[in-house]
């Protein structure tokens, strides 16, 4: 066997190329932005979650007190009787910090001897106000 016939052949098993590696390492960079930006949206996303998931555990609380109240309590009045009429709650009585709560009684709503409860959980997130609202009817009995 020549010189020639040995050197040909090993040509082909010298290892890779600076710009194959170049490549490689680009590709993998690439496929890292873009699983980091997805980690990103996730933590987001679960964030807001936990967000409208506490607010709407804070309401639920409060709308099941209430809907425990006797029909004629002070808290359940509609003095105007049928229009809306506004309870805002004071912050100590919410049960997540950073969550206040207001609702609304309207009397005769949907139907006669009923009162609509809307109660509305707010929040801020990032200086965005946010909100929940929560709709139940309470009979009379």
């Amino acid at each position: 066997m020549s010189a020639e016939q040995i050197k040909g052949s090993k040509s082909g098993t010298d290892g890779f190329t600076l710009l194959e590696v170049i490549v490689a390492i680009s590709i993998l960079t690439f496929g890292l932005l873009a699983v980091a930006t997805m980690q990103t949206t996730a933590i987001r996303g679960n964030y807001n979650a936990n967000c409208i998931t506490e607010a709407t555990t804070v309401g639920q609380d409060r709308l099941e007190e209430l809907l425990g109240l006797p029909y004629g309590d002070a808290a359940l009045s509609d003095p105007a009787g049928g229009g809306a009429t506004n309870h805002p709650e004071p912050p100590s009585a919410t049960a997540a910090v950073g969550y206040t709560i207001n609702y609304t009684v309207e009397s005769d709503a949907p139907v006669t001897n009923s009162k609509l409860i809307r109660l509305t959980v707010s929040w801020l997130d990032k200086g965005v106000q946010k909100q929940t609202v929560l709709t139940c009817v309470k009979p009379q009995m």
